[in-house]
């Protein structure tokens, strides 16, 4: 995307200070306000509309897999939660507590749910006798506490939404393959939907979810060259179904335990798009989730037959694409500008000059590009544009991340490329031990986020210990 002239002056430059940037454009595009409870945030109109079109997708991709949609309780019994002892030490400092009813102390504690395992697992054994009920295939679309230090809102907050899907199967390999099946839909979605290109690979020993025995994750490139991860895909194995009791009667007639699956991605995937996409004026959306996909401007509106022809092509776009029409009595600068800070991929300015020549002036919020397109072809060239803009992202992306991958032998190497490059993807290689990990992290500032699944042989040695190498290791700093 080339250097453009700066149309909203209230947004920080994210070259000046990255943070205030994101900061004042999740505030000025009306995504969010803050409340009076620390670390939470009302997500706006504009903002919960993203959110929606991403859950009506992702929605779809998991019932054209399988499965169905569950609600389970907000809150967690401690003795319930205390039933697997990894899982509870992994989330013991995030859990917020519910110690009254009303005026009266509870007699148990209850946790106010961080994620639900638990309660899926005390589910499962209530409903799963036989080899003949599973697999059970289940999501939720619900809250979160999580009860942070530091927060930023859609990044890591308090409270938030997300999807949290939990499954169960007769055998490890049918529970590995969900595993990673959904690990590969988290990236078709973020590829296809949010143009946002990922890498896929399995975390750490030190860095898998609490009580998993692998988790998987989908790790993405912000424009400021930081990390986020994306997604993540966990296998639990049978340990939960141990410490719950939960077995089924198999097909020849034994006494077995079922494996477990739970996967998810949350609002912070609003900030995934913001930091990838956005540049100095604001948001710039990918056309499958915005939620207004043409934004309607009126030129000379005062004039007859201006607004009547306005609202009858915006009626018209509304048969293939999500369009809305501003009459409201603002300038068509101050419209221009409105929408492009919203991130409206396309804007369609329309006048009398236009009317007479049976035209319209279309405008690509990421490029500024003009089009004179006869009304008349409207059906075939939004759909075009919307796509072009969609590829233009990914690719920009993609064009960022390569610029900021870098191949490293040594923790100098790593260094100099930090101070050279400023920070990006860090390939490396890694014997496997984590004190040699926590030494990466600790000596060049860079964490272990995954081992790809494409894995290269970028040196025969460990980058730190010089011991021969076992995975090569995607390193970066992250949100």
């Amino acid at each position: 995307m080339a250097d453009q002239k700066k149309l909203v002056e209230e947004i920080t430059s994210m070259r000046e200070d990255f943070a205030q940037w994101y900061t004042d454009v999740v505030k000025k595009a009306e995504l969010v306000e803050y409340t009076s409870v620390k670390g939470c945030m009302v997500i706006r109109p504009y903002g919960y509309a993203i959110w929606e079109h991403m859950q009506r997708i992702l929605d779809g991709m998991f019932k054209a897999t399988g499965h169905e949609n569950v609600c389970m309780p907000l809150f967690i019994p401690e003795s319930l939660l205390q039933k697997e002892k990894d899982h509870v030490k992994g989330f013991a400092p995030e859990v917020a507590w519910v110690t009254h009813g009303g005026s009266e102390e509870l007699e148990e504690r209850l946790c106010v749910r961080p994620t639900s395992e638990t309660l899926f697992c005390e589910h499962y054994a209530h409903i799963i006798q036989s080899h003949r009920d599973l697999p059970k295939l289940y999501n939720q679309w619900v809250n979160i506490v999580r009860w942070e230090k530091t927060t930023r809102p859609f990044l890591r907050s308090r409270e938030f939404l997300w999807q949290e899907g939990h499954t169960i199967h007769a055998t490890a390999t049918e529970a590995i393959e969900e595993t990673e099946r959904m690990l590969d839909v988290y990236a078709r979605f973020c590829e296809e939907a949010l143009a946002i290109p990922v890498i896929k690979g399995k975390k750490t020993e030190s860095d898998k979810f609490a009580g998993a025995e692998a988790t998987y994750a989908i790790e993405a490139l912000m424009h400021d060259g930081k990390a986020l991860q994306a997604g993540t895909s966990h296998y639990f194995g049978d340990g939960f179904a141990r410490a719950f009791d939960i077995q089924y009667t198999s097909r020849e007639n034994k006494l077995e335990y079922p494996h477990q699956t739970s996967w998810g991605v949350t609002t912070r995937l609003i900030g995934a798009v913001i930091m990838t996409h956005g540049d100095d004026n604001g948001l710039v959306l990918p056309p499958a989730v915005a939620p207004v996909q043409v934004a309607v401007v009126p030129i000379a509106s005062h004039k007859p037959g201006v607004l009547e022809a306005a609202r009858a092509l915006t009626e018209r776009l509304n048969g293939f694409c999500r369009a809305k029409m501003d009459d409201s009595d603002n300038s068509p600068g101050w419209k221009f500008a409105q929408y492009e800070m919203k991130g409206v991929p396309l804007r369609l300015e329309l006048g009398p000059k236009d009317i007479e020549q049976n035209q319209c002036v279309l405008v690509r919020r990421d490029t500024r590009e003009k089009l004179f397109v006869p009304l008349d072809q409207l059906e075939e060239t939004i759909p075009a544009q919307l796509k072009a803009l969609h590829d233009g992202l990914f690719q920009r992306a993609l064009d960022n991340r390569g610029r900021h991958t870098y191949r490293c032998a040594s923790i100098g190497e790593i260094k100099r490329a930090r101070e050279e490059k400023g920070d990006g993807f860090v390939y490396a290689m890694w014997c496997g031990e984590e004190a040699c990990e926590d030494s990466v992290k600790e000596a060049t500032g860079v964490g272990s986020r995954c081992m790809p699944f494409d894995q290269e042989k970028t040196s025969d040695v460990c980058v730190c210990c010089g011991k021969p190498a076992e995975h090569m290791v995607c390193w970066a700093v992250a949100y």
